[in-house]
This record gives C-alpha cells, structure tokens and sequence, in this order.
C-alpha cells in the first residue's frame, strides 16, 4: 500500500470533504476533522469486496460463525482476549449500539456517567433519552490526561447507574493502562455501575503501547461490561456500517440484543460483511504500515508545532489518528479561534468546546492523511500564527 498517495475524495459525496466546504463555507479549507481516513481500504479488503459485488445478487446476508471465528482470532492475536463467539452480537455501528444500551439497561432520569472532553455523541446517547448527564472531567497533568477516581467515587456515592468508557480515549489519545482499568472497574464493582466501553480506536495503538479491554481483567468484569467494536475506524470502511458488542453475561446480552429487535436492527448490510471479514483475516500487514505512518505524521506536527509552544501545544497521545492541539496560548474565546483557523489558517478542525466544556481552547486533529497533507495542514497553522504575533 501506498501511503503517500490518496484518491481525491471530492464529489464522493464525503462527509469530510464534499460536507466539510459546506460546514466551513469555504473551497480553500484543507479539511482535518471528520474521523475518517484518507488512505484506500487494504488491497485484499477492496478485492474481496469487487468479487463480491461481482456476484451480482445483495440480498439478506447472514453472518455465521466463519465471520465469528475471524473476530474471535483478532481479539486473540491482538488484545490477548479469549472471547466466545456466543458473547458477539452485531450492530450497524457503535453510536446506535450506545443508544440503544442507555434505553434498554437504564430508565428515565438516570444517571449516566462520561468523562470529557469526549466524543460528541456520548452527551448526545444520554440527554436524548432523558438520563441525567454526570461528567467526570479529566485532569490535565504535564501534558498528558489522568483520571480523576477521586470525583469518580464521589459521584458514585450519589449513584450512577452506566459509566461509558472510551478506550483509546477520542480526543485526547489516551490508552488506558492495565492498572488505570482496574482501579476504575473495582469502583464500578463496588458501587454497581455497570459499564459500556467504546472500544472501536483500539487497533490504532503506538508502538510502545498495548490496547486492554476492560472487560478482559476478570469475569466479575467482564459480567458487568458490554465493549463496542468495529473493524471501520481500523480499515477506513466506516462507510460500509458494521460493528458488534461483545457481552459476557447472557441475561445482560438477551436484553440488549432483543432491544435492537424491536427496532428491526439484528442484520447486517452485504458488504460490511465480507469487509469485516477480509479485514480482520488480512488487513494484518497494512495496519502495521498505517501505524508507522500515523506515528510519523504526528512527530512532523510535533516538531513542527514545537518553536510555537507559547501559542499551541500537542498533547501527548498514545493511540488514535486523532491529534488534541491546545491553543489556550492564544488566549482567545472559542469562536474567535474556530475563526482564526478557518479563515486565516484554512484548516478545517473539530471545534474542542463540542467534546465538553473543558475542551473550550483545544481543536481535534486528523493526521489519517499524506504526509504532504499533515505538513501543508501544520505550516497553514503556524503561518497564520506569524502573522497574528507580528500584529501583535
């Protein structure tokens, strides 16, 4: 595969691209935002897929267990998780599998615990179903976040009765370690706080870091857990919608899954089928180039950024292709830096103030991209920053 050259995604009807002119009102904006890739799908996926459309015939696909064993050998051979394929249950993707966790494992009014800044849709999964929304801030330290367990036992105390987890943190890169999971799983255990874990970044891992669902630390665990993967951020085929739950405790798995029944989704599309399957089977290779590639790109931004720390600073991210930028050096409110990056740096970025409160003067970064694309996106920003504080 290579890396270096991307197909033009213009009049693809692309959400980061084709949408993004549309959001940013502008043809000149290199757009940096959306959680997708830039890079075609693995060559083995894309010709598996043209075999199968080749067939000629889409009608209703079934999964069996050849798909099955190929998710249970990913979880082996990656996340050293013995997994049964009883526990899998499918979804079209991870955001309708939250929501329909919150409506079929909660009620009205409940507590619903996220720590941010996080994700968008993760406020969204529980304001929309009427729960009360608990934020457990994370603490910023040295340039690298920390739970705060202290505000999470407190909360607790007052009852919580769902903690989401996202598990390679989307924005801010964190890939929780061994030890952080289980000091937040015994106070789950402790408290009766069942937990959801968003677990679809957890392919994407830096080299000296290993990806560990919470659910695999013990069976107590694994019974109070349901973990939400997709092969889609992994491949670039979040276009194709498919992903899965992984539920260890049957009574909790029934519930769930006879939710996503009443509301017609227990089957997936045709393609997303064979293009999980291929994935996971063959997409080994072209993962470990693409992490290469995405550890590169995020060391040019942060030696490119590094004589301008006084204005923006890289937080230190250990997973993801997605980079957490801090221009609270700026010292400017938040539509003023949206502003700034769009119309003096012609980079279209996720806004941080929609991943929470504590994200105001922080922008998301998507380094899933040419390198040329991450050093234009980078030298667009500090141009603009050389002209702000030579006015200044």
């Amino acid at each position: 595969m290579n890396f270096s050259q991307v197909p033009d995604r213009s009049n693809t009807r692309s959400v980061k691209w084709d949408l993004g002119k549309k959001i940013y009102k502008s043809e000149d904006i290199l757009p940096m935002w959306v959680a997708d890739m830039d890079f075609m799908a693995p060559t083995q996926v894309i010709e598996d897929l043209k075999k199968r459309l080749e067939h000629g015939v889409f009608g209703y696909t079934i999964t069996d267990k050849e798909i099955e064993t190929s998710i249970q050998g990913w979880f082996s051979d990656h996340y050293h998780w013995d997994i049964s394929t009883d526990w899998i249950t499918y979804s079209p993707g991870v955001v309708p599998s939250l929501h329909m966790i919150v409506e079929s494992l909660t009620n009205e009014k409940d507590r619903i615990m996220i720590q941010t800044p996080v994700y968008p849709p993760f406020f969204d999964v529980v304001e929309k179903h009427n729960r009360t929304l608990v934020e457990n801030p994370l603490m910023l330290e040295d340039g690298r976040y920390e739970m705060d367990y202290d505000h999470i036992e407190e909360e607790f105390k007052k009852g919580v009765s769902l903690f989401i987890l996202c598990n390679p943190h989307n924005p801010v890169g964190r890939v929780w370690t061994y030890d952080e999971l289980n000091k937040l799983g015994q106070l789950c255990l402790q408290y009766n706080v069942f937990i959801v874990s968003d677990e679809i970044h957890a392919d994407i891992i830096y080299r000296s870091h290993q990806h560990v669902p919470i659910a695999s630390l013990s069976k107590d665990l694994a019974n109070i857990t349901i973990s939400c993967y997709a092969p889609t951020k992994t491949f670039n085929l979040a276009g194709l919608q498919v992903s899965y739950l992984v539920t260890p405790n049957s009574e909790i798995r029934t519930k769930v899954k006879n939710f996503f029944g009443k509301f017609g989704l227990g089957m997936l599309n045709t393609m997303g089928i064979t293009g999980m399957e291929s994935a996971y089977l063959k997409g080994e290779k072209w993962l470990e180039e693409l992490i290469l590639i995405i550890e590169e790109n995020k060391k040019i931004v942060e030696d490119m950024i590094q004589p301008y720390h006084e204005f923006v600073k890289l937080i230190q991210s250990e997973g993801t292709y997605l980079l957490w930028l801090d221009f609270r050096g700026l010292q400017m409110d938040d539509e003023e830096l949206k502003l700034f990056l769009q119309e003096k740096a012609k980079v279209g970025f996720n806004n941080g103030k929609s991943f929470g409160v504590n994200g105001e003067g922080f922008m998301r970064m998507n380094i899933a991209t040419t390198t040329e694309n991450v050093k234009e996106g980078t030298r667009r920003i500090l141009k603009a920053l050389d002209k702000y504080v030579a006015k200044e």
